[in-house]
């Protein structure tokens, strides 16, 4: 079969058996492919569909280079869908797609919120949304900040190995007293905090104030900026930034959705 006989043969099934459920049996085909299923018989038993329905959708999404097909390989994505990611990530900058969620994290916490990405060798703050306590964070959007004191920066390298951590500690505490025994204070933080995707500022960038961070990520899992919740001692003690932990990545979370990140988006 053509394919331009199938193109055909599927906008009949589109008028036939009702454009919607068709449009979202196909997309759910491309969904399986990304999620690890390549073959025909595979699809067609996941998705609860015939092998000649699956067969005939996949062929379009084939035809479309939504899909590319390579026997004795199965299915793969295809060079459509990239262009399409490419596209969109173009056209939806991190600070724009950010900003509502940034909005209601800090009307939620009535806290300072920041967004982040590493720049160089420091963290560089994109957009920042003031809390509505009577409290003044000391920071400004396009500022440089240290990686290893703040919590958006310890967020933006979670996803380093312990060598680049040591890196961007050094960088940091070049003079610093004791600096090996605050290292490995400061590493066995750093353990805690990449094995659960969150990050603290126990006022080591700035007297008196605390941060609870998380990273954001694209749809490769890859750790693109972060954001910080911060506020004064007072109203960050040790309670509090364990119980907005989750709150944090859970916004975190959503940006990520919107970059094209999912849960099981294979890393």
């Amino acid at each position: 079969m053509s394919p331009l006989s199938v193109q055909r043969d599927v906008a009949h099934s589109l008028h036939a058996s009702g454009g919607t459920q068709t449009l979202t049996r196909a997309l759910d085909i491309i969904d399986a492919v990304a999620g690890g299923t390549t073959d025909l018989p595979g699809l067609a038993r996941q998705l609860s569909m015939t092998r000649s329905t699956a067969h005939r959708l996949a062929a379009a999404l084939v035809a479309r280079q939504y899909l590319r097909f390579t026997p004795r390989q199965g299915y793969r994505l295809g060079p459509r869908l990239l262009e399409l990611g490419f596209k969109s990530q173009h056209d939806t900058p991190l600070p724009r797609v950010a900003r509502p969620h940034l909005e209601a994290l800090a009307d939620a916490t009535e806290d300072t919120v920041h967004l982040g990405v590493l720049d160089g060798d420091r963290a560089r703050y994109l957009d920042k949304v003031a809390g509505r306590r009577r409290i003044e964070i000391g920071s400004r959007i396009g500022e440089l900040h240290p990686i290893w004191s703040t919590g958006l920066g310890k967020a933006l390298i979670l996803d380093k190995d312990e060598a680049a951590w040591r890196r961007f500690f050094d960088l940091g505490m070049v003079r610093a007293a004791q600096r090996e025994r605050l290292f490995i204070d400061w590493l066995a933080r750093m353990r805690e905090y990449a094995a659960h995707d969150y990050a603290f500022d126990l006022e080591e960038n700035e007297f008196a104030i605390r941060c609870v961070a998380a990273p954001i990520r694209d749809g490769s899992r890859r750790i693109i900026a972060a954001l910080s919740v911060s506020s004064a001692l007072q109203y960050m003690d040790d309670a509090r930034m364990r119980s907005l932990v989750a709150v944090v990545q859970a916004t975190s979370s959503a940006i990520s959705r919107e970059l094209g990140w999912s849960s099981g988006t294979p890393g």
